[in-house]
């Protein structure tokens, strides 16, 4: 265990490793609060499962890119730590499962070895940025946007601004117009525009996904590329300060737009403008373009016995690049899942006869990029032994769904067990949609659309359904959602809800019927054409629940009857916070606030000791059972409760002392001021709460 503490080079992340071994212990120990330790760990990309006294690992890789290294890596620590396999999922993370909580760690040492972090791919914090597996070759973009999202995920890695938000915050880079990154259901959507020979982005707000899907507005048809990370940042703190805290369902970015107002909410935001870190940020986009490097091997010429096959594969998994001479390959990894042994020979394939680089999809795919095509009958012989050349790549046959009821604590029927039924019914019987991109399927455990299954073609959602006194696992059916292009989409319409094994049926019903009445129209146009109504009264057989037979309460891939199990969920932490680990925690944010001043980081610095004053108040006002829903309510109420009563003299407001912080540019000058009055006020109130257990 103390290995790691001298091999890592960064001193930073050494100290990140060493502080979650240090709560660890003092969790164990008893002395930190079960629910503010959850926050914690979440935070570093530790996250509970389904099955008692073992963890899932989101590992954490920036829109997707991993390099051979990076993938042996990957696949070392899978199979020291967890099981050897490894989980794409739709945030282009990889996750592995059953590792003990004492080894993370150790584990997480091990993954920075070669730049790999678990830092933030859980918890309320900026998650994954995402961005469209194509940027960089993607004959339609204007530009990469790859930089851009890089840079953007380095500016907010371990910033303060977004480590303890009210949930969590969403941010994608699509490569084109197609919006295929999915702009309209994030925090923050990108889509990249030239306006007048200048590089930008049209920018989406406040989309999500959800048991309550919301479609995000327009913040700007135009901003220039060096105004992406102080926007971010300025929306960010407005979420941070002014977002819901105390319901989590409403605690999402959506609500507080909704609540005040998108008008209002960009106003706060232009408020908020002297406070930023940056007015603008120049991105360095140089790394990324950069020529496309030789390969280390020269591919050994390959002749192809059914050139049929081939054919077929390059037809449907090939893309052409921007690039001349040069293809991307789509490997279909049915359901996101795929094992070492395989990920260990692709990262020898990529590093000797490719560019070293591929990228996890949207979708839970691979893509391997920059492959020479007169090397492409190479390749498709050395993907045919590893099983990655399946036909179908980012096609109907295509089909996403979450972990569900495998590891997931909320997940309430089988996604896989049907995804990988709905997919033999797609092999075996309608072959023709192996090349259709018009129709996607997407398959969520619960109503939390971790499979996105609200915004598909065709949807199902893991729910169960009572029959008499027994209880069957069900799938509600959607249909009518998808992406319409330059930030716009729509969501499915919720039509019926039937027993799981009937799930097979239903895509047969409305498959065939599709085929049979579409009249050449799109899915989309079709569906709007029938109306719900119409597929309502198609399905309204299958929901029938007075024939079940003994198999309808087995769900798909499991042998025994179903039994509903749902338990606590973790897609963000909690709000049952104990008084005495608060004030610690503020003690912990007043002390960063120093050492970000020492390391002249004068916004880091003032930010820290922001959250030191909102979590001191925040403990006072618990211990008088005092609660409000957001940062700014707990400002309000502590003068509310200690000031104007006079228990806790400040010399002024504690709403003039703590925003002061939207009041003053970051100079070292109001940095030093600012920290040392937080560090005053902490010691009021720990004089006063000293007192109050006193008397």
């Amino acid at each position: 265990m103390e290995s790691f503490r001298t091999e890592i080079e960064d001193p930073i992340v050494q100290k990140d490793i060493i502080d979650l071994e240090r709560k660890i212990h003092l969790f164990k120990e008893g002395k930190i609060d079960e629910e503010r330790f959850r926050s914690l760990r979440l935070a570093r990309g530790v996250y509970g499962q389904r099955q008692e006294g073992v963890q899932m690992i989101r590992i954490k890789l920036p829109f997707g890119k991993v390099t051979g290294e990076q993938l042996l890596r990957i696949s070392k620590v899978s199979d020291e730590y967890s099981t050897g396999r490894l989980h794409i999922t739709t945030r282009q993370d990889i996750q592995i499962h059953y590792v003990s909580l004492d080894r993370t760690p150790e584990l997480w040492a091990e993954l920075e070895k070669d730049d790999v972090t678990l830092r933030e791919a859980c918890g309320n914090t900026v998650r994954n940025i995402t961005a469209s597996e194509l940027s960089g070759v993607d004959a339609d973009e204007p530009f990469d946007v790859s930089p851009y999202a890089h840079a953007l995920f380095q500016f907010l890695l371990r910033n303060p601004v977004c480590q303890e938000m009210g949930r969590k915050v969403k941010i994608s880079f699509s490569s084109s117009d197609k919006d295929s990154a999915l702009s309209y259901l994030h925090d923050l959507g990108f889509i990249p525009k030239i306006v007048d020979g200048e590089k930008g982005f049209k920018v989406m707000l406040g989309g999500g996904l959800g048991s309550q899907p919301s479609h995000a507005v327009l913040l700007s048809e135009f901003i220039p590329v060096n105004q992406i990370i102080p926007t971010t940042e300025g929306v960010l703190r407005i979420f941070d300060r002014f977002g819901e805290r105390a319901k989590r369902l409403k605690a999402r970015m959506k609500f507080l737009i909704k609540d005040i107002g998108g008008e209002e909410f960009l106003r706060l935001v232009d408020e908020e403008k002297k406070a930023l870190s940056y007015k603008t940020f120049e991105i360095d986009t140089t790394a990324f373009e950069v020529e496309i490097p030789e390969p280390l091997l020269v591919a050994p010429k390959v002749n192809i016995d059914d050139k049929a096959a081939f054919d077929a594969w390059k037809k449907s998994n090939v893309i052409p690049q921007k690039q001349e001479g040069y293809v991307a390959i789509g490997i279909k990894v049915v359901l996101g899942d795929f094992y070492t042994d395989k990920a260990r020979l692709l990262a020898d394939l990529i590093r000797n006869y490719g560019a070293n680089e591929l990228r996890f999809s949207l979708r839970q795919n691979i893509v391997l990029r920059h492959i020479k095509e007169e090397n492409l009958e190479f390749f498709y012989q050395e993907l045919a032994k590893l099983g990655f050349v399946e036909l179908g790549y980012d096609t109907t046959l295509d089909i996403t769904a979450c972990p569900g009821t495998d590891t997931c604590n909320l997940g309430i029927a089988s996604s896989t067990g049907i995804a990988v039924e709905l997919e033999r019914v797609l092999k075996t019987e309608y072959p023709q949609y192996s090349n259709n991109k018009g129709i996607t399927i997407k398959i969520s455990g619960c109503m939390n659309a971790c499979g996105q299954h609200n915004m598909s073609e065709i949807g199902f959602q893991g729910m169960s359904i009572n029959a008499g006194k027994l209880v069957a696992p069900a799938l509600q059916v959607l249909l009518g959602g998808g992406i319409l292009g330059n930030g716009s989409g729509r969501f499915s319409a919720k039509v019926i809800k039937i027993p799981s094994r009937r799930g097979p049926d239903a895509l047969r019903y409305v498959l065939n019927d599709f085929e049979a009445n579409a009249n050449g129209l799109s899915f989309l146009n079709y569906y709007d054409a029938k109306g719900e109504k119409y597929f309502y009264e198609m399905l309204k057989p299958l929901a029938d629940t007075t024939n079940l037979k003994e198999a309808d309460f087995v769900d798909w891939g499991n042998a025994d009857n179903y039994v509903k199990a749902v338990g606590v969920g973790e897609c963000a932490g909690v709000v049952i916070d104990l008084v005495a680990t608060l004030l610690l925690e503020a003690k912990d944010k007043l002390t960063f606030a120093q050492e970000a001043f020492e390391d002249k980081k004068w916004s880091d610095a003032i930010y820290h000791a922001y959250a030191g004053y909102v979590n001191g108040a925040k403990a006072l006002l618990l211990s008088e059972n005092q609660k409000t829903n957001n940062q700014a309510g707990i400002i309000d109420l502590f003068d509310s409760v200690f000031v104007e009563t006079n228990k806790i003299d400040l010399k002024s407001t504690l709403k003039e002392l703590v925003f002061q912080i939207n009041q003053h540019e970051p100079s070292e000058e109001f940095a030093k001021k600012y920290i040392q009055e937080a560090i005053n006020f902490f010691e009021n109130i720990e004089s006063y709460r000293a007192k109050d257990l006193a008397d």
